[in-house]
């Protein structure tokens, strides 16, 4: 599925699906064991969700990854694949397992097997969140349990599915594989938990066990050297796809890269700044650094 990227929607608009779950934006030759994914920049709001939010379009918008696809859209033209979610993450979060879900918001007695402890559903940041990412509830009223099945159904199990048919193409091909995970973060996240100053890039490799060092250790230098402040698992160490992707003993390695968003776009309105061109030239040379390198730190 080779599929453009979509354009940023204003901050007063949604997009709303039936738009296909996901794009798959393929080189027409891949040319390193990398892969790019972006689970959490999608736009495309179903016109049924909004109806049931008691948010406004600009509020639902504040938990997403904006434009993060974007930043990234030169990846295949450097040779790697780059998978974008078109859904939102406040609709269905494809970075938590599949049924990490709240009682609470649910009309109906949740299954046994469902997940319902997590600090993630604590939070309320779920597979299907309660509140966005400034914390404001979503929705009016409680949901049914058939509409959290139909969201993973047809959303987080087909993103799923794609990401890992990639991951193993690539492995088959290159025998190993690298996986950036790709977000941005919001200004005030890039504060360490340690009370160091705020960070513009911080590198998640589930404390070394996702991704060979000398990877987590390539990624660092080359935005260091962009002069970026970057640091590694603080206080975003890696989420869901990271930490359930990257297992480095089967020879494939999983990197979350989350961005602080004042580099690039402006977080009151969420449309693009004047720096977005420099920040998506800067990460164009990461990804040219990882295409010419990421191979031989995997061998």
């Amino acid at each position: 599925m080779d599929m453009p990227v979509a354009h940023p929607a204003p901050h007063h608009a949604l997009h709303s699906a039936p738009a296909p779950p996901l794009s798959i934006r393929r080189p027409a030759d891949q040319l390193a064991p990398v892969v790019l994914a972006s689970p959490h920049s999608g736009r495309d709001y179903p016109d049924d969700f909004v109806a049931t939010a008691r948010l406004d379009p600009l509020g639902l918008r504040r938990s997403e990854d904006s434009f993060v696809d974007e930043l990234f859209a030169d990846a295949p033209g450097l040779g790697l694949p780059l998978l974008a979610a078109h859904f939102p993450r406040a609709f269905c979060d494809a970075n938590r397992e599949a049924w990490e879900l709240d009682p609470a918001m649910f009309a109906d007695t949740l299954p046994d097997w469902v997940n319902t402890t997590s600090p993630r559903v604590g939070a309320g940041l779920g597979t299907i969140a309660r509140v966005v990412a400034t914390g404001e509830s979503i929705y009016r009223a409680k949901l049914p349990f058939a509409e959290a099945e139909r969201r993973v159904r047809d959303y987080w199990q087909p993103y799923h599915t794609a990401l890992r048919d990639l991951l193993a193409e690539t492995r088959t091909r290159f025998g190993s594989c690298l996986l950036v995970d790709c977000h941005s973060m919001p200004a005030s996240g890039g504060g360490s938990r340690t009370g160091a100053g705020p960070a513009d890039i911080v590198l998640g490799d589930a404390y070394g066990t996702s991704c060979a060092p000398a990877l987590t250790r390539l990624v660092e230098q080359e935005l260091s050297r962009l002069g970026y402040i970057v640091r590694r698992n603080d206080p975003y160490a890696g989420g869901y796809i990271t930490r359930h992707y990257g297992r480095p003993r089967e020879r494939i390695h999983a990197l979350q890269i989350e961005i602080a968003r004042p580099l690039y776009m402006d977080e009151t309105m969420i449309v693009p700044s004047q720096r977005f061109a420099t920040m998506r030239r800067h990460l164009n040379a990461l990804v040219a650094t990882l295409a010419a390198r990421a191979g031989d730190l995997m061998a």
